[in-house]
Parts: structure tokens; sequence; C-alpha cells
């Protein structure tokens, strides 16, 4: 063999080394860490309380199962990770990106969640009770059945989500953006929805009494049995378009 034909021969095999570290190769039998790399590793039940995953490579992991209480998720990456059952209970995900993730009957109970990403997640059944979802991306979730007593959802983006007999009493929905969403029997008792925008969701039988939706815009929204009494619709942008005066309770005047 010349000299030529060896180096044509090296060839393949230098480049493939010149490469930098690509996300494909992942180390699943590596300890739990920031930065850890478990890109389509099987994790099922795996026991991470408190575990710091910052910034962790979880793309398409399977973690049903799994404990993830207290653990530090700030900024790691489960797109559509599978994680039913999975507790998150007062965990950190600030930021993190959970983009078509499977997590039904999750626990999120008083986790941070705050710019977190979570459109085209499926979140049914799950409980997210007390958490703060402030400025998060949900568009388009399924959040159908699930609980979101007392959680923070100031802020977050849910367009076209699904929240189909969800509870939301007492949660804070302040400036969302829920046009086109569904919450057909959706319990939103005590909640606060100052300039929330509802045009073109789908309302009916929902439960709006007591709730605050000053300057909240319903243009389009289809009502029919929901329950607003007591609600406050100071300045609403009702149904027809007609702007409530201010005041207004229990009723558009």
């Amino acid at each position: 063999m010349t000299i030529r034909d060896r180096s044509r021969a090296l060839l393949p095999l230098l480049c493939l080394l010149a490469l930098p570290h690509s996300p494909a190769w992942a180390a699943c039998d590596d300890p739990p860490g920031r930065r850890v790399n478990w890109l389509y590793c099987d994790k099922q039940g795996a026991n991470l309380t408190g575990a710091d995953l910052r910034e962790a490579v979880l793309t398409r992991s399977n973690l049903t199962n799994a404990k993830l209480a207290g653990a530090r998720l700030s900024g790691a990456d489960l797109g559509r990770a599978v994680l039913s059952n999975a507790d998150f209970s007062g965990a950190a995900l600030r930021g993190t990106r959970l983009v078509s993730a499977q997590l039904d009957h999750a626990v999120f109970v008083g986790a941070s969640m705050s710019g977190a990403r979570l459109d085209r997640a499926v979140l049914t059944g799950a409980d997210l009770s007390q958490a703060d979802l402030s400025d998060a991306e949900l568009y388009q979730v399924d959040l159908s059945g699930a609980n979101l007593t007392g959680a923070n959802l100031s802020k977050a983006t849910l367009t076209q989500a699904n929240l189909t007999g969800a509870k939301l009493a007492n949660a804070v929905l302040a400036d969302a953006a829920l046009s086109r969403a569904i919450l057909e029997d959706a319990v939103l008792t005590g909640a606060r929805l100052q300039g929330v925008k509802l045009d073109g969701a789908n309302l009916l039988d929902a439960d709006f009494t007591g709730t605050d939706l000053g300057t909240a815009t319903l243009a389009d929204a289809r009502i029919d049995g929901a329950r607003f009494t007591d609600a406050k619709l100071d300045s609403t942008i009702w149904v027809d378009r007609r702007r409530c005066r201010p005041g207004s309770v229990g009723e558009c005047r």
C-alpha cells in the first residue's frame, strides 16, 4: 500500500477523532451530576431526590416513576422524555425544556418552573398545585384533569391549551394568554385572571365563581353553562366584544 493509499484509509478515522463530542454519545452509567448526558437513557424508577441535574441532557430519556423531589433541573433539556408518574415536588425547573414530554400524572407540587418550556407536553392528571409557572411556555399543552390549585401562571402562554376539567381554584393567571384554549368544566373559583386573554376560548360549564376578570378579554369565547357568580368584570371585554362597565360583578353591564 502506498503512502497516499494509507493516508486515504486513515482520513475517515482522523475526521471522526476531530469531531466534538456528540450529544448522541450518552453515558447512561454516569452518576447524576450537572450537565450529565443521559440522552435516550432508561432511568425508570430512579431515585434522584435532591440531585443536581442543572443543564443536563435528558432528551428522550425514560424516567417513568422516577423520584426527583427537590432536584435541581434548571436549564436541563427533557424534550420528549417519558416522565409519567415522576415526582418533581419542590424541584427547581426554571427555564427547563420539557417540550413534547410525557408527564401524565406527574407531581410538581410547589415546584419552581418559571420560564419553563412545556409546549405540546402531556400533563393529563398531573398535580401542579402551588407550582410557579410564571412566564412559562405551554402552547398546546394537555392539562386536562390536572390540579393547578393555587398555581402561579401569571404571564404564561397557554394558547390552544387543553384544560378540560382542570382545577384552577385560587390560581394566578394575570396577563396569561389562553386564546382558543379549552377550559370546559374547569374550576377557577377565586382565581385571579386580571388582563387574561380568553378570546375564542371554550368556557362551556366552567366555574368562575368569585374570580377577578378585570380587564380580561373574552371576545368570541363560548360561555354556555359557565358560572360567573360574584365574578369581578371590571372593564372586561365580553364575548360580544362590548366592554363591561367598571364595577360590574356577576354579569357584564
